[in-house]
C-alpha cells in the first residue's frame, strides 16, 4: 500500500470492478479518458485477470479517499509503456467519484504514483497525455510538477470535433528538488 494524508493506492481487487464498469460507462467520467466504448462487468473481468499477469511495476492500483474515517475505493491509477532502457513510463488516473472531484485528491494520489515510479520503479521520467479540454486536470498536473512538451493537434476525435492532445511530464531530478528528496 502506498499512503497519503488523505489518500492511498492499493492493489486491484475483484470486488473493485463493478465501481470501475460504472465508472467508465458514465460519460461525465469517460469524458477525459481514452474510452469512448460502454463496458461490460466481462470486459472488466478480462482485464482484470490480465492486469494481474503485468509485472508489479505497471498494475493498476486501486484509488482509495480518505471520508469520514472510512476508505471509499473512488478511482484507479497506474503505469504503462514502461521502458526498462530509457527508465519512462506513460502514467494515468481516473478519479470516478464524481462527488471527490475538484478537492485535491487526484492531485494527492499523482503525487503518490509520482512518488511510487521514482522511488520504487526507478523511473527517470513520467509522462502523460491529457486533453485540451480538461483543464482541471492540467491544473493538477502542473501543480505535481509536470512541464508541458508538446501538443498534437486534432489527435483525438471526441465527443463529435478534434481537440489537441497536450503531452507534459517530470524527471526525477525535477521531482527530488521539488519534493525535497535528496539524490
Amino acid at each position: 500500500m502506498i499512503a497519503g494524508e488523505r489518500v492511498r493506492l492499493r492493489a486491484v481487487e475483484k470486488d473493485d470492478l463493478p465501481h470501475f464498469v460504472e465508472w467508465l460507462n458514465d460519460p461525465e467520467v469517460r469524458r477525459n479518458l481514452a474510452f469512448y466504448q460502454p463496458l461490460s462487468i466481462s470486459q472488466e473481468e478480462l482485464w482484470f485477470e490480465n492486469n494481474l499477469t503485468q509485472t508489479p511495476g505497471e498494475q493498476t492500483l486501486s484509488i482509495d479517499i480518505l471520508s469520514d474515517g472510512q476508505w471509499m475505493h473512488a478511482g484507479g491509477t497506474g503505469f504503462k509503456n514502461h521502458d526498462s532502457r530509457e527508465r519512462s513510463a506513460e502514467v494515468g488516473i481516473m478519479i470516478g467519484r464524481k462527488e471527490y472531484w475538484n478537492q485535491g485528491y487526484g492531485c494527492e494520489a499523482m503525487r503518490l504514483i509520482v512518488g511510487h515510479g521514482f522511488q520504487n520503479l526507478n523511473l527517470n521520467r513520467i509522462y502523460l497525455q491529457v486533453f485540451e479540454t480538461n483543464p482541471a486536470g492540467v491544473r493538477c498536473y502542473e501543480k505535481v510538477g509536470f512541464t508541458h512538451e508538446g501538443r498534437l493537434r486534432e489527435a483525438r476525435f471526441h465527443e463529435g470535433h478534434y481537440i489537441d492532445v497536450l503531452l507534459m511530464s517530470i524527471l526525477k531530478s525535477e521531482w527530488q528538488k521539488n519534493s525535497g528528496v535528496s539524490q
